[in-house]
């Protein structure tokens, strides 16, 4: 290991802890430098950091805290995200080699959950049912206990705060686990919620490996829930681990999302629509816009708008902190070497052909843009694949890059017969996930009638990838959707997620009323009351 390298320790117990499993190297997908190692949490470090964060809870400095005083520390949250939003955005771009342009859009808005979550904790009422009686019933929602927070690489701050803003606004200790390959940026949390006023031991950033840091957390019996974004084997083998403790489990994983452009959609928008949903963040999503069902009648144009679309975004591919730079590397070797895979499978099986794209070799050594070496880092450029001819369409359909999650710049465009719906969502809802979706049209009842149809938690139209903390943001698992998880973030339901009910019921009735009522071993034979 290079002695130079900035080394980052766990956040734990309110204070930067050494770790005792293995060092992680944090490289950098667009130079393949190694510019920093991280700690990483051993089964005994994820002990005692939860043995710490239970601790905290049953204290109840945070969980017992005032509603006001949570919403004060997070809006406190806020006002220091938002001071720290250039280091912050600078270091996202290192670790996960995302265009900079892409993190200035995407890190300023972390700032309106924590600002949505403390409005939530100010205005929530508590409900008064109307039980039959003399009673006074009403609901709290009290805490769970310790949280554990599962996070993936392509969004390293969005989806921990997006998980994170809602489990302390509940009142819960947290323990978050980045992904190992950017770890970085969520450690920074740490001190920034302790400034802001959070107790110590009530957040905890535990970066490590999957098999070991993860592993230990969910199977941990004092962690009463586990909130999971990643792939879906990851989630299906935590969830499994969570169970035996019966913690709640939320998952949010993969995505191949379909989108539906109707000839009567505004053609340059969907294009441009399309080209967003599919290669921001080099595809890197999981509601990428992976699967384009076209129109037969326009699906000539349509091709040919993604393919300027693609030239123009290979062409300017270069240094991610380039603020003209339109796409950044993918994350990894592993990453890149899978996305090639499947690429190549689909081109030498015949089925297909690669109307822009289809290699790294496609891709100058330099960045025409800035002269930035596309072969010193991860850099893929974006694909657009089409059946090779009529009759081997129906085969490509059942390709690994039309199942499977590629996470990568890589589309697959096929047509539907003109004015056939039912074709159209059929072939949208040919995939085991069930997370986006997005369609394109001018018709407001089309868009109704088949937004209804599509078999996806969030359902777009004319628009892709729009995110608000009070929209709720998960899988339809009804119709074979479940490959993209259970449960569901954002808005009020998410922060209940973190919560349990607790119910109060008062006998308001006067005591001689309730010495006739209540007696229920009376020698008159005077009725009694049941519930």
């Amino acid at each position: 290991m290079t002695t130079d390298l900035e080394i980052h320790e766990l956040w734990a117990g309110g204070t930067k802890k050494k770790g005792t499993g293995e060092p992680i190297l944090i490289e950098n997908p667009a130079t393949k430098e190694i510019f920093a190692s991280c700690d990483s949490a051993s089964a005994d470090d994820v002990d005692a950091a939860v043995q710490d964060a239970h601790r905290a809870f049953t204290a109840g400095t945070w969980s017992r805290a005032p509603r006001q005083t949570r919403a004060e520390v997070l809006e406190e949250a806020a006002r220091l995200l938002t001071a720290a939003l250039p280091q912050l955005i600078a270091l996202e771009v290192q670790q996960t080699g995302r265009a900079i342009r892409e993190m200035q859009a995407q890190v300023p808005s972390l700032v309106r959950w924590f600002r949505y979550y403390a409005a939530l904790l100010r205005t929530e009422e508590r409900p008064v049912f109307p039980t039959a009686g003399q009673l006074h019933n009403w609901a709290d929602r009290l805490p769970l206990g310790v949280v554990v927070l599962i996070t993936p690489f392509n969004h390293p701050l969005l989806i921990a705060v997006k998980k994170l803003a809602p489990a302390l606004a509940a009142g819960n200790s947290v323990i978050l686990k980045p992904s190992e390959l950017t770890p970085i940026s969520s450690l920074k949390l740490g001190a920034l919620l302790a400034e802001a006023g959070l107790p110590a031991g009530v957040f905890s950033v535990l970066p490590g490996p999957g098999v070991v840091t993860a592993a230990a957390l969910a199977a941990h019996p004092l962690v009463r829930s586990v909130d999971i974004t990643g792939g879906t084997a990851a989630g299906r083998a935590l969830g499994a681990i969570a169970g035996r403790n019966l913690a709640r489990f939320n998952a949010e994983l993969g995505g191949k999302a379909p989108v539906v452009v109707f000839g009567d959609a505004d053609l340059e928008a969907a294009v441009n629509g399309v080209a967003f949903g599919a290669f921001v963040a080099s595809g890197q999503t999981c509601v990428a816009a992976t699967r384009i069902v076209v129109e037969q009648k326009v699906f000539p144009e349509v091709v040919q708008g993604l393919k300027r679309k693609a030239a123009f975004i290979a062409a300017h591919m270069g240094d991610p902190t380039n603020p003209q730079s339109a796409m950044g590397p993918l994350v990894s070797e592993k990453q890149f070497k899978h996305v090639s895979t499947l690429v190549k499978d689909a081109l030498e099986s015949g089925l297909a052909v690669a109307e822009t794209g289809g290699s790294v070799y496609s891709l100058p050594a330099v960045s025409p843009l800035d002269g930035f070496s596309l072969t010193g880092g991860y850099f893929y450029p974006p694909t657009i694949l089409v059946s090779a001819d009529d009759a081997t369409r129906p085969l490509l359909l059942g390709t690994r890059i039309w199942k499977e999650e590629a996470f990568g710049p890589v589309i697959v465009v096929v047509p539907f017969p003109d004015g056939d719906e039912d074709t159209a969502l059929a072939l949208a809802n040919d995939s085991e996930f069930g997370l986006g979706a997005a369609l394109w049209t001018q018709d407001l009842s089309r868009a109704f009638r088949v937004s209804q149809r599509i078999d996806a938690g969030i359902v777009w139209v004319n628009t892709h990838h729009r995110n608000d903390p009070s929209s709720p943001w998960g899988a339809a698992t009804s119709a074979g959707g479940g490959a993209s998880g259970v449960g569901s973030e954002n808005g009020v339901e998410a922060m209940h997620a973190y919560t349990m009910p607790k119910s109060t019921v008062i006998n308001y009735a006067r005591p001689e009323e309730a010495c006739i009522t209540e007696d229920w071993f009376n020698d008159g034979g005077a009725a009694v009351r049941y519930g």
